[in-house]
């Protein structure tokens, strides 16, 4: 039995790296950044593995994702505080399309696979960053997946695209 508190703290050292990851930034590079916490934390790391045991374990308990809407079950695991290098976390379990958002100061996405062969937003499981006022509906296709969200000041605005 897993609980909220031992996945905060199996998520440290990644929160640590993420206070130097600054997706608000208007020449933030999220490919670069990408590649960063690919070799850092990559998918298949003993990190990432015991974040996914974790993970799984709190959405079978029901206490990582205990909301569901549209289809796509969520939860936020912690809100923007010192301790979480001033990130919100929210989790989602998800395939198929979940609900359009901006991120006003950028995301930052671990996507674990749970089943099947599942991409988000068209690319496979690991990290996948979005810089500051980016807009997406996002989506999982082959599968099914569970994504935990770094939120920049628990910033996310959900709406539709707005007008270019």
């Amino acid at each position: 039995m897993a609980d909220p508190t031992e996945l905060l703290a199996a998520l440290q050292p990644i929160l640590d790296h993420l206070r130097r990851v600054d997706p608000s930034r208007a020449d933030f590079d999220a490919q670069a950044r990408e590649q960063d916490l690919e070799s850092q934390f990559p998918l298949d790391g003993p990190e990432l593995s015991h974040v996914r045991v974790l993970v799984e374990a709190g959405l079978e308990e029901g206490w990582l994702c205990p909301r569901e809407s549209g289809g796509v079950r969520f939860g936020r695991l912690a809100k923007a505080s010192q301790a979480t290098h001033g990130f919100a976390i929210d989790a989602v379990d998800m395939s198929g399309p979940g609900p359009g958002h901006t991120h006003p100061k950028g995301e930052i996405d671990l996507c674990l696979p749970l089943t099947g062969q599942p991409t988000f937003d068209g690319r496979p499981p690991g990290w996948t960053l979005y810089g500051p006022d980016s807009w997406h509906v996002p989506t999982v296709s082959g599968g099914r997946m569970a994504i935990l969200y770094f939120l920049p000041g628990g910033e996310i605005r959900f709406e539709p695209q707005p007008a270019a």
